[in-house]
C-alpha cells in the first residue's frame, strides 16, 4: 500500500514514497518537496506549471521611493493585491494590500509621506516559472501569505496569488487541456 497523508493546502491526498517524508517538516520535508517525490493525487491544476497560472498582465512595479499613497491608489485602479518593489529591474520587496492596513494605517503612518522601502516586505520568497503551481501554494501556504513575485533570470516576469487556486477559468483551462492531451494521445 502506499502511504498517503491529506494536503493541508489542496485537501486532497498526498502520495509519498514514505511517510518518513511527512513526519519531521525539517530537512526530509524540504528534500521531499524539492526532489518531487509527491504527488497530489486526481489535481492536474496542482501540477500544472506556475507560468500557466501566473498574471502576467496585472504585475504592477513601482521603486522603493514610492510614495504608499500613490501605490494603493495604483492598486486600487488596476484591481490587484500587491505591488513589486523593483530597484534597477531587480526585485527588492513586494507591498501588499495587507500591507497598507498593518504596517501604515494601523501604526498611524501617513500614507501622503510614507515611501513604500520603509513599509515593504524585503527580499521576498520568489518562485520559478517551471515550478509547479502546488509548490507555489505550499509556500504561501506555509509562509504566511497570499501573493508570490514569479522570476526567471533575476527578473519578476509574473504573480501567482493564492485566489489562482480558487479561479474558475484556471479549472476549465485545466480541463480543456487533458482534454486536448487525451484527444492527442489517441492519435
Amino acid at each position: 500500500m502506499v502511504p498517503a497523508v491529506r494536503c493541508a493546502v489542496s485537501r486532497e491526498i498526498l502520495v509519498t514514497e514514505s511517510n518518513s517524508a511527512w513526519q519531521d517538516r525539517g530537512d526530509d520535508w524540504a528534500e521531499a518537496r524539492s526532489a518531487s517525490k509527491c504527488r497530489i493525487a486526481g489535481s492536474a491544476m496542482f501540477e500544472q506549471p506556475v507560468r500557466s497560472v501566473m498574471q502576467r498582465r496585472k504585475v504592477l512595479k513601482a521603486p522603493p521611493g514610492t510614495l504608499v499613497s500613490k501605490a494603493a491608489k495604483l492598486m486600487a485602479k488596476k484591481n490587484v493585491g500587491a505591488i513589486m518593489v523593483v530597484e534597477d529591474a531587480c526585485l527588492v520587496g513586494i507591498f501588499t494590500e495587507r500591507d497598507v492596513v498593518f504596517r501604515v494605517v494601523a501604526q498611524g503612518l501617513d500614507a501622503q509621506t510614507t515611501r513604500l522601502a520603509d513599509v515593504m516586505t524585503p527580499a521576498p520568497d520568489t518562485v520559478h516559472p517551471d515550478k509547479p503551481f502546488g509548490y507555489a501554494l505550499l509556500i504561501m501556504h506555509e509562509r504566511g501569505f497570499r501573493h508570490l513575485p514569479v522570476i526567471q533570470d533575476g527578473k519578476v516576469i509574473g504573480i501567482v496569488s493564492a485566489r489562482s487556486a480558487m479561479d474558475p477559468e484556471l479549472e476549465e483551462f485545466v480541463a480543456e487541456a487533458q482534454r486536448r492531451k487525451h484527444y492527442r494521445e489517441l492519435g
